[in-house]
């Protein structure tokens, strides 16, 4: 079983990997990330200021998931640890630190980009890799390459990612997350620009979520009262029909149900490009599932609705095919 920070990681769906040159930015930058609605960073042992910057964020902001980045050595490993960090990265893989964390049971993501790496990880039990430098190393096709004899092992591309490509990545399934900087750049940091940092995190997860208006349902009580209120959009407008085994689509953006769902009047239906993940953010902002709703095709969620309504309608949330 995946270990639950590592399992987080994947949820969460980007790391923000970060270098802080003054540890007095340290509580303003994991705010930042807080309201920008994304709980994690990943703080790089490329200065001095790494390690009570980490201590700095995991004695203030308990919902703040921190680890340490370009972990070069046991003794690093050791001083993050101390510090509060909840899981390592290294940018290659160094046996030496692997085995260390897997000895004392600390989350460890080692940096590959050849099989011979790979198989080393293998060897150990580790579930997810970090692929490094991503793009330098020849990006997603060379990770497809790479990783197709591996089966389920996933990775967290890192390095030269940014919010063109971060979708790209993830839709690959054996990406597990993407680490990045771009935004939460050393300047920004440096410079105190918090609410640029702030309101481009926000942006990346919304990038990210893809939230976009899919259909718009509305409830009937029967097969022919379904029937009718097509036949008359179609007759009016002109929308062509489709019909399906509980409800019949009028155009693309209008669908009449054949019986009762969730809301007194029908739902409004969300598009997301990771159902799963989209469901760990909500939840975070305070929105959870009927669990008793969800919809799988072939063993995966494909659609739930929202332990939320408006106006009436309720909101049922898809998954982007």
């Amino acid at each position: 079983m995946m270990n639950e920070v590592i399992e987080k990681l994947g949820l969460l769906g980007i790391v923000p990997v970060v270098k802080i040159e003054n540890a007095e930015n340290a509580l303003s930058l994991g705010r930042a990330l807080l309201d920008g609605g994304l709980p994690v960073a990943e703080i790089t042992f490329r200065t001095d200021a790494a390690e009570e910057s980490i201590r700095t964020l995991t004695g203030n902001l308990p919902d703040l998931l921190v680890g340490a980045g370009t972990v070069l050595s046991v003794e690093q490993v050791k001083r993050a640890v101390g510090a509060g960090a909840k899981f390592i990265v290294s940018p290659g893989f160094n046996p030496k630190v692997v085995d260390y964390c897997l000895e004392k049971g600390i989350p460890v993501t080692p940096g590959v980009n050849s099989p011979t790496q790979i198989e080393m990880a293998l060897e150990r039990g580790l579930e997810v890799l970090k692929f490094f430098p991503a793009e330098a190393s020849g990006g997603l096709p060379l990770l497809k390459a790479m990783s197709a004899p591996y089966g389920n092992l996933k990775f967290i591309p890192t390095g030269g990612i940014n919010a063109g490509n971060l979708n790209t990545y993830l839709s690959f399934p054996k990406v597990h997350a993407c680490g990045g900087s771009w935004m939460v750049k050393a300047d920004l940091i440096g410079e105190k620009r918090f609410d640029e940092i702030r309101n481009l995190v926000r942006e990346a997860v919304s990038v990210m979520l893809g939230f976009d208006f899919a259909h718009l349902g509305i409830n009937t009580e029967s097969e022919k009262k379904a029937r009718e209120a097509t036949n008359l959009l179609s007759s009016v407008f002109g929308f062509p029909l489709r019909e399906g085994s509980s409800s019949i689509f009028a155009g693309r953006g209008i669908e009449v149900t054949k019986r009762r769902f969730p809301g007194s009047n029908g739902h409004i239906a969300i598009y997301t490009n990771y159902i799963e993940r989209a469901i760990f953010y909500l939840k975070m902002r305070g929105v959870s599932v009927l669990e008793d709703t969800k919809k799988e095709k072939k063993g995966k969620l494909i659609a739930v609705y929202l332990d939320m309504g408006i106006e009436g309608f309720a909101v049922h949330l898809l998954q982007r095919s």
